[in-house]
């Protein structure tokens, strides 16, 4: 185990994350394929291996931290571009059945190779627009939890991301800073797309004290049928209540 591994190991030990050999395996395999396909794709402007362990897959299972992961049986990750969330966070628990939603089907045939090369049960892709995906009756109103991360606007992800989330189920929209502005802009989304605003956890990573916050939303009762909207309508007229 080399100093960065260390450093990833350590920070999810203070977490009570402790990660087998073959884990910290399958993370080293997915950094190298990552670099690999990011020389042919656009998949990340952070390549540096610490970075990586650090921005994506340490940030990713900062999710779990805040999150009973024990209590989720079925994840779907919206807009996972190279695997973020959902690829560190269904490593680290194995039981939780990942769906990965995404639009370049590149990105999709890069994740099928990640899956393909981690060995990795459970983990269904599907290449659609989530506004597309969350009408379709076998992923609508059906996940115990939906993630986000760096994708748009609170506004804009709740429509594309709550229709996914099973009442009673969590939304958590992943951010890279402060997000009271959004909050605020994204009140009346929540209302309109049956969701309460449970917990905002704000946080520093290890290294660099970058700042992140984590939204989460409880789903008060099944998605309202004029909803999402047709593709490109979210974030074209966001709901903003007037």
């Amino acid at each position: 185990m080399d100093t960065v591994q260390k450093h990833f190991v350590d920070a999810l030990a203070e977490h009570s994350i402790v990660l087998t050999d073959d884990q910290l395996q399958q993370f080293e395999q997915y950094y190298k394929l990552l670099v690999e396909w990011n020389e042919r794709m656009n998949l990340t402007a952070i390549t540096e291996r610490d970075q990586v362990y650090e921005k994506h897959f340490y940030d990713s299972l900062t999710l779990s931290f805040y999150t009973d992961m024990k209590q989720v049986k079925t994840l779907a990750d919206i807009g996972s571009g190279a695997g973020f969330p959902a690829i560190p966070l269904r490593i680290v628990f194995p039981h939780v059945h990942i769906t990965i939603v995404d639009s370049l089907n590149k990105r999709i045939q890069f994740l099928n190779h990640v899956v393909k090369e981690l060995d990795l049960a459970h983990v269904e892709t599907v290449h659609a627009r989530a506004e597309d995906a969350g009408r379709d009756p076998k992923l609508r109103d059906s996940f115990d939890l939906v993630t986000a991360r760096a994708v748009a606007r609170l506004v804009v992800l709740n429509e594309l991301c709550l229709p996914f989330v099973k009442p009673d189920g969590l939304f958590a929209a992943m951010k890279a800073s402060d997000a009271n502005e959004e909050l605020e802009e994204a009140r009346f989304s929540f209302g309109a797309l049956q969701a309460k605003v449970a917990q905002i956890e704000s946080f520093q990573l290890t290294a660099e004290q970058a700042k992140r916050t984590i939204i989460m939303a409880r789903k008060t009762g099944a998605t309202p049928k004029k909803y999402p909207r047709k593709a490109g309508m979210p974030s074209k007229m966001p709901l903003l209540g007037f």
